[in-house]
């Protein structure tokens, strides 16, 4: 009786097994002929065994286009912008334009006068000849100022935009470079200061020259920042170097608020920035609440913040001028925080602590087994020979 029973349960239970999963089958298969297609894949119309034969960019400018045009398409699937906007809602705000204002000279006149210029050169016979026999040089000064003034701004922007200069510097804010800065460590090119070149602390130790194209009377201020190397708080910088009411273009004229300092990238961090802001101001500015103390040898007097010190006087400066290069540590820094900040700092694997000072046992008038430079750590003077044995 008893397996009777069992037997009859199990095959209750197999037969409402069966007819539940029936009734899902059926159920799936209903909804996915009322659902719609939900369409193509990303980049499932690319033939990836004939890459040759795909459409080229053929210039950076069109690529950045269309990949505007494809990241504000409407697409079915969930895609990551839809996360990082929920995640952070201040994600693709736009920015706040903090520089001069730009006035783009007309299309028209330009293609004209390029016409012109294209067909007094076609007229150049000597010109043609040096074509001809490779002795044709171009002025590269020239090919520079030209650039300066035309797509140079521009470039320059997408560079800080890529170097997350305006991130760090001026958050939900840019501007665009339109003042050309040209600074320079050393006579030769490989001492001059472009936008994200590397330079040694050895080459960046004393004061650059700084030159740039500047309306008699106009005022201006020029800073040097770093956003990377500040030991205690990610979000500090160390001010290397502040002048404000520049005359002109002849910084060593202005009123310097905080002397030069070379560059201090602790060692093991990577590459830092080093980035040179020009302002300009709209009239005499009082920097007295800015001045630091001269000679400026503490990281504390130093701490400082670019968008705070806009803030205070952005009713009467503005951002015109921006360039910047990469460092990373040598022996001078080393130097740098021993003479000249009087600090000491060992490097360690992940961190840093200061080295306290050395400690000696009280002297024993009657040293009994110590070596015979004992007495040379009690001795008074700025050079010392112990622990040499």
């Amino acid at each position: 009786m008893a397996l009777r029973t069992v037997c009859v349960a199990s095959s209750r239970a197999g037969i409402d097994l069966g007819v539940n999963n029936v009734r899902t089958f059926v159920t799936t298969v209903l909804l996915s002929r009322r659902a719609l297609p939900l369409g193509p894949m990303p980049n499932e119309e690319i033939d990836d065994a004939n890459l040759e034969s795909l459409e080229k960019y053929r210039s950076y400018t069109r690529y950045l286009r269309q990949a505007e045009e494809a990241k504000n398409k409407r697409v079915w699937w969930k895609t990551y912008r839809g996360y990082v906007e929920k995640a952070d809602p201040e994600h693709g705000t736009e920015r706040v334009d903090i520089g001069l204002p730009y006035y783009r000279p007309c299309r028209t006149s330009e293609v004209r006068e390029r016409k012109q210029v294209i067909k007094d050169k076609k007229k150049n016979v000597e010109l043609e000849r040096a074509l001809r026999l490779r002795t044709f040089k171009i002025d590269l000064d020239r090919v520079q100022e030209t650039w300066e003034k035309s797509s140079g701004p521009f470039q320059i922007k997408r560079l800080a935009d890529h170097y997350g200069i305006f991130r760090d510097l001026f958050p939900m804010a840019y501007f665009l470079p339109q003042v050309p800065l040209h600074i320079c460590y050393s006579q030769g090119n490989s001492g001059q200061v472009h936008y994200g070149n590397q330079l040694t602390p050895t080459e960046a130790a004393l004061v650059p020259q700084v030159r740039f194209d500047a309306e008699e009377g106009s005022l201006w201020t020029l800073l040097l920042t770093c956003p990377d190397e500040h030991l205690l708080d990610n979000e500090a910088e160390y001010i290397h170097w502040l002048v404000g009411n520049i005359p002109g273009s002849t910084v060593q004229s202005g009123e310097e608020l905080c002397h030069y300092l070379s560059p201090i990238p602790a060692r093991g961090t990577g590459f830092h920035r080093y980035i040179y802001v020009l302002l300009k101001q709209e009239g005499h500015i009082n920097f007295k609440e800015d001045v630091r103390p001269l000679p400026c040898h503490s990281l504390v007097d130093r701490t400082f913040k670019t968008l705070d010190f806009y803030r205070k006087h952005e009713d009467k400066m503005t951002p015109a001028g921006l360039a910047f290069f990469q460092c990373q540590w040598d022996e001078s820094v080393t130097n740098t925080f021993h003479n000249t900040l009087n600090i000491c700092i060992f490097q360690i694997s992940k961190g840093f602590f200061i080295r306290p000072p050395v400690y000696h046992p009280p002297q024993v008038k009657y040293p009994h087994g110590q070596p015979l430079r004992y007495l040379d750590r009690y001795r008074d003077g700025k050079e010392h020979t112990y622990g040499i044995y």
